[in-house]
């Protein structure tokens, strides 16, 4: 509680000017400004101005006849002249005169952006006023007469000579906040140099450059799509303050630069606003919990980024066509500016009323940084203050605080991501362990049953239809010539091979649980049974210690071995099989070598068994490489000894 009021008391002391409650200076207008003296006037005790409709042909002799008719006003006293949203042409009339005893070169200049701007002047013993130069800042810096971020306006003065200057100025976007200063040519170069460095912009560019590209490595990670809205976030808020001061001007190339103006100063904060709800709503949950207040943000999100193209196609006609559109198109900017500004605090204050207030209150502190240097430029926007406690700007160092605080934030909610994700991750692995057991245990309970039929069922009949082959009269039958007799003999050598390969088959398909010989005997007394009738030949060779192995590693390794084997047996037309299990420190390898035909693993599909083996490998976290050509096949197992 005590830091929240700090940092109230903090903002606001920084709000507040330092001459609050001290006597203002004396109000006291001059006629002429005196150049080169760094104690005369400031320009704004200098200067009248006086607005007129677009549709007027702009004519300095028709404004001064203004002029002589009283028809001009002061700006305010020191400060900057703002005149709100007022879709009028603005002359400002300045006398002058050169205090110097030489001949000096001076600029008049406006920092803010104008569609059109011309320098008149009309020197003692002039009837008329001479246009100087005519500039817009639709040119980028390196094109202008004078190449400088702000549109500045060069002319001399003799020593001692006087003049009559009228600046004219032409902005259609309905924010009439005009910045302006005279000085010298030195320096106002010298001024635009360190610029960048004494309103801070190198590290706070800096600083929203690296924002972004944090919360892309972040998106890059995760694939979350709140650090994509930041990211438009931070381009576009970042664009409209390069633009409020001029140095979009400076950095952008020609392209880039008229493309972010065709699309407007002011509109860049509808769009970064919209891209501040999509965070907003993904950061507190709000579909979740809030389906209509969800939609509701969404619709104006959309809504804003169709205005912002709609203006930005209309805008240019209507400036050239009707100028009742121009106020209708400003003035609904401004509508859809405070309804966002208004939907982000009635989104917070109705989210701290349940049960993730926690959240809300985070972003609510976030949010109040940009609130504030948001309110202070809007009014200024408007025209109802003048108001700069800070340099470069209250809505640039609102920035800057709440990105700092936001990306503390999605740090935070990376971190909780990346527990999640591992959650998820330990579930799937049990999911799947569990899986694979279960489908291990149902293919052993299927071998086992067809096991038993082979056995059991069709063993036994094929014995007792060998044994009736042998009785008395179907012997005498076959002795009766000797073409049965060779047909009788080869018979019965038949049902013997087909008896065996049944048993075999059976054995094979469900090898026996290791005995009391352990996994070696167990694996030797299959090679011994298979070696019975005949190819291929089995080799078997296994390390010593495989006893000691956990039993049911030492059954999976033993149905492992069974099933390669047998596929060896059964498919690979070898002469020989090589079976070996290997103990290594933290793997058992299991290996079988034949020389057989091969296979292409590209072009031939797994078969059951070597599904079944793959399967198995998986469950206990293993590997299995399978090495194949025309001069045979070599399949190697990897069972870790640990998890």
């Amino acid at each position: 509680m005590f830091a929240r009021l700090l940092l109230f008391w903090l903002l606001l002391g920084g709000l507040v000017p330092a001459n609050v409650g001290a006597a203002p200076p004396q109000q006291v207008l001059t006629d002429t400004l005196l150049l080169k003296n760094p104690k005369g006037a400031h320009i704004s005790e200098a200067y009248r101005y006086y607005t007129e409709p677009f549709a007027t042909k702009p004519d300095p002799e028709q404004v001064e006849a203004q002029w002589r008719a009283g028809k001009f006003r002061p700006g305010p006293w020191h400060e900057t002249l703002n005149l709100g949203i007022l879709h009028k042409r603005v002359w400002m009339r300045l006398a002058v005169r050169n205090t110097e005893s030489q001949r000096l070169r001076f600029l008049w200049s406006i920092f803010n952006f104008t569609d059109s701007a011309a320098l008149y002047c009309r020197r003692r013993g002039e009837t008329k006023f001479t246009q100087l130069a005519i500039a817009s800042s639709w040119v980028p810096a390196a094109e202008r007469a004078f190449p400088a971020r702000a549109l500045s306006f060069p002319f001399t003065l003799e020593a001692n000579e006087s003049a009559v200057l009228y600046l004219r100025i032409d902005l259609h976007a309905g924010a009439l906040y005009l910045p302006t200063y005279i000085e010298t040519a030195e320096h106002f170069l010298n001024w635009e140099m360190n610029f960048p460095f004494e309103r801070h912009w190198v590290w706070m560019l800096g600083f929203y450059l690296s924002s972004a590209l944090f919360n892309l490595v972040l998106f890059a990670f995760l694939r979350d799509r709140i650090h994509v809205w930041y990211l438009a976030y931070v381009v576009c808020v970042t664009l409209f303050l390069m633009m409020e001061d001029g140095l979009d001007a400076m950095l952008l190339p020609t392209g880039l630069y008229q493309l972010a103006w065709s699309i407007g100063q002011f509109n860049f904060v509808i769009l970064a606003a919209a891209a501040g709800i999509r965070i907003l709503q993904l950061f507190v949950r709000l579909g979740s919990g809030w389906p209509r207040l969800h939609r509701a943000g969404t619709w104006l999100a959309g809504t804003s980024a169709v205005f912002v193209l709609l203006y930005a196609v209309a805008f240019p006609w209507a400036v050239r066509h009707s100028l009742t559109m121009v106020q209708a198109l400003n003035f609904t900017r401004e509508l859809i500016l405070i309804c966002q500004f208004g939907y982000g605090w009635v989104t917070l204050l109705a989210v701290m009323l349940t049960r993730r207030r926690r959240l809300a209150a985070y972003y609510a502190l976030t949010y109040f940084f940009f609130s504030a240097g948001f309110a202070i430029f809007w009014f200024n926007h408007i025209g109802l203050t003048s108001f700069n406690p800070v340099y470069p700007n209250a809505l640039a160092w609102g920035l800057f605080f709440e990105l700092l605080v936001l990306s503390a934030l999605l740090t935070g909610r990376f971190r909780h991501t990346l527990r999640q994700n591992a959650r998820l991750r330990i579930r799937q692995l049990r999911q799947r362990n569990s899986q694979s057991a279960r489908l291990i245990a149902a293919q052993d309970e299927e071998r086992e049953r067809l096991a038993r039929e082979l056995h059991d069922a069709l063993g036994p009949n094929l014995a007792a239809l060998h044994l009736a082959w042998q009785g008395r009269a179907v012997q005498e039958a076959i002795n009766s010539s000797p073409e049965a007799a060779a047909a009788g003999h080869h018979t019965e050598l038949l049902l013997r091979h087909l008896r065996d390969e049944v048993r075999t088959f059976s054995h094979a398909i469900l090898p026996a649980e290791p005995g009391l010989g352990g996994l070696c005997d167990s694996v030797a007394a299959l090679a011994e049974l298979l070696n019975l009738y005949g190819n291929p030949t089995v080799h078997t060779y296994c390390d010593k210690g495989l006893e000691q192995l956990p039993q049911p590693l030492q059954l999976a390794a033993y149905r492992i071995a069974a099933e390669l084997l047998n596929n060896a047996v059964r498919h690979a037309n070898a002469t020989e099989v090589q079976v070996q299990l290997l103990l290594h420190p933290e793997a058992l390898e299991i290996l079988v070598d034949d020389n057989g035909n091969g296979f292409n693993k590209t072009q031939t599909r797994a078969g059951i068994g070597l599904r079944g083996v793959q399967a198995r490998t998986e469950y206990l976290r293993g590997q299995m490489h399978i090495d194949s050509s025309a001069t045979g096949t070599c399949i190697v197992v990897r069972l870790p000894l640990k998890e």
